[in-house]
């Protein structure tokens, strides 16, 4: 398990790896702007229905992730509703800019439930065979990065400087190691409870994509939202 929990800790600062290369290009127009939030979009659809929801039916537990899925939406819901009443419109900040902080905000917060839950999957997986726990580990890694630069260009545009950005990616990829010590426990008390978190994450990011991504992606630029939206989800299905 110490492995695992070793594995599981590179694989979630593919995160900050991914804030870090938004961070090095810089800013970016309107048109990639829109590309990104897109893109981020389709993946984390991928990820919830072709990963999460589907793991919950294999598992014989859909009705279980049906109930996580729910909560994850009202979780999200109830965020949606406190966030804009947290001090993020001052002086500093234009009304685009305390959006975009509103947009990073969710955005992390549902990358990182969502990472809890992939945790879980990676502390499941090597219980039941070290190998499956690596591999997990590694899809992981590979599709953190997309999620960490999704998590970064918002939150750059909104003003937030580049120290406390990576270390929001950095916290949001190491709740994965949290998951992966939890899932190494709850896998003991059966199915359901994963099933639970997994649907609660994909309740989580349907929220953010539905209510944040999609919108302020088609906001920049509708054609490009369209692209990033589509590719997103083709990446996603791929991994």
């Amino acid at each position: 398990m110490q492995e695992m929990l070793i594995y599981s800790a590179v694989a979630g600062l593919a995160t900050a790896l991914g804030a870090g290369i938004v961070l090095v290009l810089g800013t970016p127009s309107k048109r990639v702007l829109s590309l990104f939030l897109g893109f981020a979009a389709g993946i984390m659809l991928a990820i919830a229905t072709l990963e999460l929801l589907h793991h919950t039916r294999e598992m014989g537990q859909t009705v279980k992730g049906i109930i996580g899925f729910l909560c994850g939406v009202l979780l999200m819901h109830l965020l949606d509703y406190l966030i804009p009443h947290l001090h993020f419109r001052n002086g500093s900040c234009d009304q685009e800019q305390a959006e975009m902080l509103k947009v990073g905000f969710l955005i992390f917060l549902g990358i990182a439930v969502h990472n809890v839950a992939e945790g879980l999957a990676i502390g499941a997986g090597a219980i039941a065979w070290p190998e499956l726990g690596l591999s997990i580990a590694v899809a992981i890694g590979i599709h953190n990065i997309p999620e960490g630069m999704a998590t970064a260009v918002p939150l750059r545009i909104g003003g937030m400087a580049w120290a406390p950005l990576l270390f929001m990616a950095a916290a949001a990829g190491l709740m994965t190691v949290a998951g992966t010590a939890i899932g190494g426990l709850v896998f003991q008390a059966g199915a359901g409870t994963i099933a639970g978190a997994l649907g609660f994450a994909a309740g989580a990011m349907f929220y953010i994509v539905g209510d944040e991504l999609i919108p302020h992606a088609r906001n920049y630029h509708h054609y490009w939202a369209n692209i990033g939206l589509v590719g997103g989800f083709v990446l996603g299905a791929l991994m």
